[in-house]
Protein backbone atom coordinates (compact mmCIF):
# COMPACT_ATOMS: atom_id res chain seq x y z
CA UNK A 1 0.00 0.00 0.00
CA UNK A 2 1.61 2.97 -0.95
CA UNK A 3 0.80 6.65 0.13
CA UNK A 4 -0.70 9.20 -2.33
CA UNK A 5 -0.87 11.63 0.11
CA UNK A 6 -0.24 15.15 -2.32
CA UNK A 7 1.90 17.96 -1.29
CA UNK A 8 -0.01 21.27 -0.36
CA UNK A 9 -0.97 23.19 -3.49
CA UNK A 10 -3.05 25.36 -4.68
CA UNK A 11 -4.60 22.75 -7.19
CA UNK A 12 -5.47 20.62 -4.24
CA UNK A 13 -7.23 23.57 -2.09
CA UNK A 14 -4.48 23.72 0.67
CA UNK A 15 -1.97 26.34 1.14
CA UNK A 16 1.66 26.24 2.01
CA UNK A 17 3.08 27.68 4.68
CA UNK A 18 4.71 31.01 3.44
CA UNK A 19 8.58 30.48 2.75
CA UNK A 20 11.00 32.96 4.48
CA UNK A 21 12.21 35.85 2.41
CA UNK A 22 16.12 34.23 2.98
CA UNK A 23 18.35 32.31 1.70
CA UNK A 24 21.86 31.45 2.96
CA UNK A 25 24.43 31.90 0.39
CA UNK A 26 27.23 30.55 2.48
CA UNK A 27 28.81 30.36 5.80
CA UNK A 28 31.88 29.72 7.21
CA UNK A 29 34.15 30.27 10.73
CA UNK A 30 35.37 34.17 10.63
CA UNK A 31 37.42 33.45 13.70
CA UNK A 32 38.31 31.07 16.09
CA UNK A 33 40.59 30.66 18.91
CA UNK A 34 41.35 28.19 21.73
CA UNK A 35 43.78 28.86 24.63
CA UNK A 36 44.84 26.97 27.62
CA UNK A 37 46.71 29.77 29.46
CA UNK A 38 48.33 27.80 32.29
CA UNK A 39 49.59 25.15 29.44
CA UNK A 40 50.09 21.53 30.76
CA UNK A 41 50.15 22.46 34.39
CA UNK A 42 46.54 22.98 34.43
CA UNK A 43 46.30 19.21 33.32
CA UNK A 44 48.03 18.14 36.12
CA UNK A 45 46.72 20.01 39.23
CA UNK A 46 42.61 20.29 37.51
CA UNK A 47 40.65 17.88 40.15
CA UNK A 48 37.15 18.97 40.20
CA UNK A 49 35.18 20.21 36.20
CA UNK A 50 35.64 23.47 35.73
CA UNK A 51 33.03 25.97 36.02
CA UNK A 52 32.37 27.24 32.52
CA UNK A 53 30.43 30.60 31.75
CA UNK A 54 29.53 31.54 28.38
CA UNK A 55 28.64 34.55 26.58
CA UNK A 56 26.43 35.40 23.48
CA UNK A 57 26.23 37.91 21.29
CA UNK A 58 24.97 38.80 17.46
CA UNK A 59 25.47 41.09 15.15
CA UNK A 60 24.43 41.93 11.50
CA UNK A 61 25.84 44.07 8.85
CA UNK A 62 24.51 44.83 5.16
CA UNK A 63 27.54 44.24 2.70
CA UNK A 64 26.68 46.16 0.27
CA UNK A 65 24.18 49.00 0.34
CA UNK A 66 21.96 48.97 -3.23
CA UNK A 67 21.54 44.99 -2.52
CA UNK A 68 19.50 43.08 0.18
CA UNK A 69 22.81 41.09 1.15
CA UNK A 70 23.68 40.32 4.72
CA UNK A 71 26.61 39.18 6.77
CA UNK A 72 25.45 37.47 10.63
CA UNK A 73 27.98 36.89 13.02
CA UNK A 74 27.19 34.46 16.14
CA UNK A 75 29.80 35.06 18.16
CA UNK A 76 30.07 32.55 21.53
CA UNK A 77 32.77 33.00 24.12
CA UNK A 78 33.29 30.00 26.45
CA UNK A 79 35.57 30.55 29.63
CA UNK A 80 36.50 27.62 31.88
CA UNK A 81 38.03 28.58 34.82
CA UNK A 82 38.76 26.16 38.09
CA UNK A 83 36.11 26.03 40.39
CA UNK A 84 37.07 28.05 44.10
CA UNK A 85 38.65 26.46 46.74
CA UNK A 86 35.78 27.31 49.02
CA UNK A 87 32.02 27.83 48.68
CA UNK A 88 31.69 31.33 47.36
CA UNK A 89 35.38 32.02 46.79
CA UNK A 90 36.52 33.67 43.87
CA UNK A 91 37.39 31.10 41.24
CA UNK A 92 40.32 30.01 40.32
CA UNK A 93 42.68 30.30 37.62
CA UNK A 94 41.63 30.12 34.02
CA UNK A 95 41.53 26.99 32.24
CA UNK A 96 40.53 27.55 28.92
CA UNK A 97 39.22 30.04 26.88
CA UNK A 98 37.15 29.55 23.83
CA UNK A 99 36.07 32.15 20.98
CA UNK A 100 34.38 31.71 18.12
CA UNK A 101 32.93 34.08 15.35
CA UNK A 102 30.38 32.11 13.09
CA UNK A 103 29.60 34.23 10.06
CA UNK A 104 26.65 33.61 7.24
CA UNK A 105 26.02 35.42 4.09
CA UNK A 106 22.10 35.45 4.10
CA UNK A 107 20.11 37.63 1.17
CA UNK A 108 16.83 38.69 1.75
CA UNK A 109 14.13 38.63 -0.62
CA UNK A 110 12.14 41.17 -0.36
CA UNK A 111 10.77 40.94 3.81
CA UNK A 112 8.35 42.92 5.11
CA UNK A 113 10.49 45.91 6.60
CA UNK A 114 9.32 45.18 10.47
CA UNK A 115 10.18 41.54 9.62
CA UNK A 116 14.20 42.42 8.74
CA UNK A 117 15.33 42.65 12.20
CA UNK A 118 14.15 39.10 13.26
CA UNK A 119 14.71 37.53 10.30
CA UNK A 120 18.63 38.97 10.86
CA UNK A 121 18.82 38.82 14.64
CA UNK A 122 16.68 35.52 14.84
CA UNK A 123 16.39 33.58 12.48
CA UNK A 124 19.81 33.40 10.72
CA UNK A 125 21.65 32.47 13.85
CA UNK A 126 19.08 29.89 15.18
CA UNK A 127 19.67 28.04 11.43
CA UNK A 128 23.84 28.25 11.93
CA UNK A 129 23.28 27.20 16.04
CA UNK A 130 24.13 23.72 15.51
CA UNK A 131 27.36 24.74 13.01
CA UNK A 132 28.35 26.64 15.95
CA UNK A 133 27.54 24.26 18.81
CA UNK A 134 28.89 21.69 16.97
CA UNK A 135 32.51 23.51 16.16
CA UNK A 136 32.75 24.27 20.08
CA UNK A 137 32.14 20.88 21.12
CA UNK A 138 35.19 19.81 19.33
CA UNK A 139 37.32 22.63 19.58
CA UNK A 140 37.02 21.75 23.50
CA UNK A 141 37.28 18.22 23.01
CA UNK A 142 40.72 18.11 20.92
CA UNK A 143 41.73 20.92 23.53
CA UNK A 144 42.02 17.88 25.85
CA UNK A 145 39.36 18.58 28.27
CA UNK A 146 35.12 17.21 28.10
CA UNK A 147 33.05 18.71 24.94
CA UNK A 148 31.12 22.12 25.86
CA UNK A 149 27.75 20.85 24.49
CA UNK A 150 25.71 24.87 24.41
CA UNK A 151 22.08 24.26 25.08
CA UNK A 152 19.51 25.27 22.90
CA UNK A 153 19.29 29.17 22.61
CA UNK A 154 16.44 31.46 22.93
CA UNK A 155 17.35 34.42 20.06
CA UNK A 156 14.18 35.85 20.65
CA UNK A 157 14.97 36.72 24.34
CA UNK A 158 18.51 37.67 23.05
CA UNK A 159 17.07 39.94 20.62
CA UNK A 160 14.56 41.64 22.81
CA UNK A 161 17.32 41.98 25.82
CA UNK A 162 19.36 43.43 23.13
CA UNK A 163 16.48 45.94 22.09
CA UNK A 164 15.54 46.70 25.49
CA UNK A 165 19.53 47.35 26.22
CA UNK A 166 20.03 49.80 23.26
CA UNK A 167 16.47 51.69 23.79
CA UNK A 168 17.62 52.44 27.20
CA UNK A 169 21.38 53.87 26.47
CA UNK A 170 21.07 57.29 26.71
CA UNK A 171 20.73 59.52 23.75
CA UNK A 172 18.55 57.30 22.18
CA UNK A 173 14.73 57.77 22.17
Amino acid sequence: MSDTTQPPTPENGQSAPPALPLAINLQYIKDLSFEVPAGAEIFATLRTNPQISVNIDVQANRLEQEQPVFEVVLTVKAEASEAPQQEGGPAGRPVFIAELSYAAIATLNNPPAELVEPILLVEVPRLIFPYVRNILSEVTRDGGFPPVVLQPIDFVALWQAKRNSFDQTPGHA
